[in-house]
């Protein structure tokens, strides 16, 4: 079987916003345009044999990126799509979805990846038809390149059937994943040594609020995906085979476990925060307890000071020599004994 076409390597542009072609916009928007046939050469297919290949005896994988939506109409018209299905396709996606059309099953799938420090999202459609993938990528920068060259290299593949490769692209999917999984992993170990280091100011308070809100934006947006492929293992569905469910229940596996390490460091972050909490209030505390110390040293000459403020005739200690002494005295033995009992119970 031959190496990858040259349409493998088509820059990943979007079509023009107006004023081209429909065959212009295809050549600028197909990443992939491809027709697999077992023991025959690969043959790209342009726009206008979309039709015809798609009832060949092979596999034809049409990979579009931000196409618009003239080029998706007419795209769909030529592969035979429903109305319906072209409408939901053009709809733009926040969740992840499955629905199944006559001869034609849609699975929306939103895709995580890393963009300046922060999960960036977008979302990929797998239309799925008898002889025919249609993939359609929007605001997602990873490419199927790889898996089209696993394709044109293992013959054995094609055999199987787009819903094989279907299963083949979500755990491609599911890669992404555990690669933005291990950068925010990365950022929440940073968090927890910065506060082993120094605690939390303000401003890492601010930081890890919007880190643990990242982390509930990807569970939130990865989670259905694990429903969806148990649903494709399980559920009998036109377009997907019998030999193809135990593919899609292993992705569901792994999206479960990315789900379940996504919880465990949000869960990481939020111990954290209280940890911070409880240091603060522990700290709070602390410096309560030498103000409350303090205040009952200092009331001892405050006392002593407001009695003699009163200017009594009759006070005896005022006619003796040593009272002033005996009362300054007096006064220093009782704060000290305060003092060395405060710092005995550790509040000083």
């Amino acid at each position: 079987m031959n190496p990858p076409t040259p349409a493998d390597e088509m820059t990943d542009r979007p079509p023009p916003a107006g004023g081209a072609s429909l065959d212009e916009a295809f050549r600028r928007s197909a990443v992939a345009s491809t027709l697999y046939l077992s023991g025959q050469p690969n043959r790209d297919v342009g726009l206008a044999d979309l039709g015809p290949a798609a009832t060949e005896s092979g596999l034809l994988w049409v990979g579009l990126k931000e196409p618009d939506e003239a080029l998706v109409r007419d795209v769909g018209r030529r592969l035979g799509l429903p109305g319906r299905a072209i409408e939901e396709i053009i709809s733009p996606h926040r969740r992840p979805k499955i629905i199944e059309y006559d001869q034609l099953t849609l699975v929306v799938v939103v895709t995580v990846e890393i963009a300046q420090d922060r999960p960036s999202f977008g979302d990929t459609q797998l239309l799925i038809g008898p002889g025919y993938l249609l993939t359609i990528r929007r605001h997602a920068e990873g490419s199927h390149r790889e898996l089209r060259s696993q394709l044109a290299e293992s013959p054995e593949f094609l055999s199987r059937g787009s819903d094989y490769v279907a299963s083949t692209l979500l755990d491609l999917v599911a890669d992404r994943y555990v690669e933005a999984l291990d950068h925010m992993e990365g950022r929440v170990e940073n968090v927890e040594h910065q506060f082993l280091l120094r605690g939390f100011r303000e401003l890492d308070i601010r930081r890890l609020y919007r880190l643990r809100r990242d982390l509930l934006r990807m569970q939130t947006a990865i989670a259905p995906l694990v429903e969806i492929c148990r649903r494709l293992a399980r559920v009998d569905m036109r377009n997907i085979g019998a030999d193809s469910r135990a593919y899609f229940n292993e992705v569901a596996d792994r999206v479960q476990r990315i789900v379940e390490s996504i919880a465990g460091l949000r869960e990481a972050l939020a111990f954290a925060f209280e940890a911070s909490m409880m240091i603060s209030q522990m700290q709070q505390t602390d410096i309560t307890r030498k103000l409350a110390a303090w205040a009952a040293i200092l009331a001892v000459p405050t006392a002593v000071a407001g009695i003699y403020g009163m200017n009594f005739h009759d006070m005896p200690e005022l006619g003796w020599t040593y009272g002033y002494p005996a009362m300054l005295a007096g006064t220093g033995v009782f704060c000290g004994l305060l003092y060395w009992k405060f710092r005995r119970i550790k509040w000083l």
